[in-house]
């Protein structure tokens, strides 16, 4: 097996897209940062000092049999894992180490990333944990929530700051929803320029109450291969249990899905509010993946 790393996502998405597009929701984490990155370079958007950025396709013979990335602007910048053989994950477990890259955490698909971990937990004196179970679904057939007073509206750059707040309250919540600490499981925020600039794409949803005023966010990634991915999801806590969140996701679902996209979103395993609002719209597990930590 081969390893070969790509410092620049327009050299990896050529290498690699075809086998992306081939499982388009599977891969649309990894496809859609890439994407997301090789724009935001074409636009002149720096990359943070310090954040690793990096690409890999793991070749067998002339096959490609697996892809990874580590580009996550948080925590200990865990890396992600497509499926993959163990044999390529003990390959790029070694390669790291070889270069003095310790990679203390990865996201992604199950049994690559347990096996990514448990390596650097080895090699590090350290112990891999599982921090999150997630699970990816794919929209099937949509099915209408009941009605729900308010509207699905785009979110406007003026709300920004309230939109910002709960973009940063949404994995503390769920933490907590999840009986972790609040905070235990780190996640991305945007940068000010950043969300300003998902908010003008147009992918940034609120759910207004009868008065026009903001009550949840749900947003919509670019589509990679025709799959867009529905989150972050959030309703503040005293707006709960209205259906706010049904309704959103649905509204955007339908909205994706009448453009011709194909919906996707991750769940918490460990929050079964959730799993049972996205399954009641129409959502179908596809794939269990889990976020590990090296600690």
């Amino acid at each position: 097996m081969e390893l070969r790393f790509f410092d620049h996502p327009e050299d990896f998405l050529t290498m690699a897209g075809e086998v992306l597009a081939g499982q388009p929701v599977l891969s649309t984490v990894i496809a859609g940062v890439a994407e997301r990155i090789r724009e935001q370079r074409e636009a002149g958007v720096a990359w943070p000092e310090g954040v690793p950025c990096w690409f890999v396709v793991v070749l067998d013979g002339n096959d490609i049999v697996g892809t990874a990335m580590r580009t996550a602007p948080f925590g200990e910048y865990p890396a992600y894992l497509m499926p993959m053989p163990d044999e390529a994950v003990h390959l790029l477990s070694k390669t790291l180490l070889a270069r003095d890259e310790p990679v203390l955490g990865a996201n992604g698909a199950l049994p690559s990333v347990q096996v990514f971990c448990e390596d650097m937990a080895a090699a590090t004196g350290k112990q891999a944990k599982i921090g999150q179970h997630t699970r990816l679904f794919e929209l099937g057939d949509l099915v209408e929530p009941r009605p729900t007073a308010g509207r699905l509206r785009p979110g406007r750059l003026d709300e920004q700051p309230l939109i910002g707040s709960w973009y940063a309250a949404f994995m503390v919540d769920a933490d907590e929803q999840a009986g972790r600490e609040p905070g235990e499981s780190p996640h991305e925020s945007p940068t000010d320029e950043e969300l300003a600039r998902r908010i003008g794409t147009g992918r940034v949803f609120v759910w207004a109450d009868e008065d026009d005023t903001p009550v949840n966010v749900t947003a919509a990634t670019m589509p990679a291969y025709g799959v867009s991915r529905i989150g972050p999801v959030y309703t503040p806590k005293e707006q709960r249990g209205r259906g706010y969140a049904s309704a959103a996701v649905y509204a955007v679902s339908k909205l994706l899905r009448d453009s011709g996209e194909r919906p996707c979103l991750f769940t918490d395993q460990a929050n079964p509010t959730s799993n049972k609002i996205y399954e009641a719209i129409g959502y179908r597990p596809l794939v269990d993946m889990a976020n590990l930590r090296v600690e």
